[in-house]
């Protein structure tokens, strides 16, 4: 279900490359869709999840669904209000939030510049975009209590309706507006809607829909607030560091903002698909082990996330490196992309190898959190992240004035890197979690099989002249190279004596 919307969400991404290029319309829609998203992430998925998960699944372990079923209309209740609230507030100060995070277009209208447009332009869309934080984080609230209960397809599908929404809106509706950018804002917004309908269905056959009710002073949710706080930086601190970057990047030239957005969605698949996709179901598992005092099943499980996020984490990054550019053209190189002036190809592909330096980082970051935050501990993970923005401020200003978005980009990597190991560490120094020798081992085999695979890989796309292609060709040398990518790897790693059973295994065997 995370493949098919992985899918899907480039899809959607290829419909607004198609639409609206890579100029200042993209720039525009892409930083007003990426401030709901970016506060999603941070007060939904993001730091609620963290906080929500482990407690459901204390109660659901030590109490019974009645109380879980109570507890979840007192989240919601709660969760509602105060996110109705907030968006209500951010669609009425819509100009300040985009003066504020698109300072340089701010500037550029406050002075009567040429991108004054770009300002009011972001303005109006934030306040179709911005309701999409109310519908969705209430979808994150269902999709983390499906996820306690095992039934993880209903909260992976879900997304799909939003890119559907974003396509069917984009299709119809591109037409009817001068600016284009309208009718995208349009669709996430319906999405958003969409998203929250189609989660009731589900919930009343788990006999888990009831009247949300406020409860702030009530025991567990006040155990939610405590654990919600500190998290806001703790896990979503990678997100925190994607706004910072699009703050400067509105400070660079025409284009910056959406050759990072794209080369971040190139990103986003594999990291959603493997990353997250291993986070969400491993999450519900540490909580279960913590509250049943299992502490040899805890460090055995946070290994095979380890493990697995390597095993997929390696190629996808020694892939993408390599490919981008055929990737990319294939993806996004129509309509209104195509620039004379410009290589759109070639930015984005830059800005996905900048990214790719730290895949696998952001992958580990996606595992290794919930080994704090199963635990009920999120006071770690946010010392951790503190550190990480401020080092990723200090690798910002130390590589964006000579190399522009692509610093943006590798300063992104190198403290999602800083991010990963203290996590590690500190694990590590609370005896919970140690890298075992049998991953070690497994380690270096995958090491071996991603750059086996990446040399055959790059010897054989240079032997064609692709560029020159038409959209068909392109496609079928893509799938080709992908095909042979994951041959070559796999028979590598069969090579030195790993099975699936090896893959598979939680315990080392």
């Amino acid at each position: 279900m995370t493949m098919i919307s992985r899918i899907l969400g480039l899809v959607r991404d290829a419909v607004v490359a198609n639409l609206l290029g890579a100029g200042a319309a993209a720039d525009v829609f892409l930083f007003a869709n990426r401030i709901p998203n970016f506060l999603r992430r941070l007060f939904a998925e993001g730091a609620f999840a963290q906080a929500f998960v482990p407690v459901l699944s204390e109660i659901k372990e030590q109490q019974g669904d009645d109380k879980v079923r109570l507890f979840v209309a007192q989240a919601a209740g709660t969760l509602g209000t105060i996110l109705l609230i907030v968006t209500m507030i951010g669609v009425i100060a819509s100009p300040i939030i985009a003066g504020l995070f698109g300072t340089g277009w701010f500037i550029d209208w406050w002075q009567g510049g040429p991108d004054a447009e770009k300002f009011e332009l972001a303005s109006s869309l934030l306040k179709l975009t911005f309701p999409y934080l109310f519908f969705v984080s209430l979808v994150a609230l269902s999709g983390a209590l499906m996820n306690v209960y095992n039934r993880f397809a209903v909260a992976a599908f879900t997304p799909v309706l939003l890119n559907i929404s974003i396509i069917t809106c984009a299709y119809f509706l591109h037409d009817k507006f001068t600016v284009g950018a309208y009718s995208l804002a349009i669709g996430v917004f319906v999405g958003g809607v969409v998203q929250l309908l189609f989660q009731l269905p589900f919930l009343y056959r788990a006999r888990m829909l009831s009247k949300p009710r406020w409860a702030w002073q009530d025991e567990n949710v006040k155990k939610v607030r405590k654990l919600m706080l500190p998290a806001l930086f703790g896990v979503s601190i990678s997100q925190i560091n994607l706004l910072l970057d699009t703050v400067i990047a509105s400070l660079l030239m025409t284009g910056s903002i959406a050759w990072l957005y794209y080369s971040d969605r190139l990103i986003e698949f594999p990291l959603g698909l493997f990353g997250i996709g291993i986070a969400t179901v491993i999450l519900p598992a540490l909580s279960k082990l913590h509250s049943s005092d299992k502490g040899s099943d805890f460090q055995h499980t946070l290994d095979w996330g380890v493990r697995f996020v390597i095993f997929l984490g390696l190629p996808a990054m020694v892939g993408l490196m390599i490919i981008s550019p055929l990737i990319i053209s294939v993806l996004f190189d129509h309509g209104a992309f195509k620039d004379d002036n410009i290589d759109h190809v070639q930015a984005v592909s830059f800005g996905v190898m900048a990214y790719s330096v730290g895949l696998v980082s952001f992958m580990l970051i996606k595992v290794l959190a919930p080994g704090f935050y199963a635990r009920q501990d999120t006071k770690t993970p946010v010392r951790i992240g503190i550190i990480t923005l401020v080092l990723n401020m200090v690798f910002n200003i130390m590589l964006a004035p000579f190399i522009g978005y692509l610093g943006l980009a590798l300063a992104t990597s190198m403290s999602a890197s800083c991010n990963a190991y203290l996590l590690y560490r500190q694990l590590s120094k609370e005896q919970v979690y140690q890298f075992s020798r049998f991953s070690l081992v497994f380690f270096t085999k995958c090491v071996i099989g991603a750059l086996i695979m990446g040399a055959v890989v790059w010897y054989t796309s240079i032997q064609f002249m692709w560029q020159q292609w038409h959209f068909t060709e392109q496609v079928i040398l893509l799938g080709g190279l992908l095909v042979l990518a994951g041959f070559v790897y796999f028979l590598t790693l069969f090579l030195f004596g790993v099975r699936l059973k090896t893959i598979k295994s939680v315990t080392t065997l």
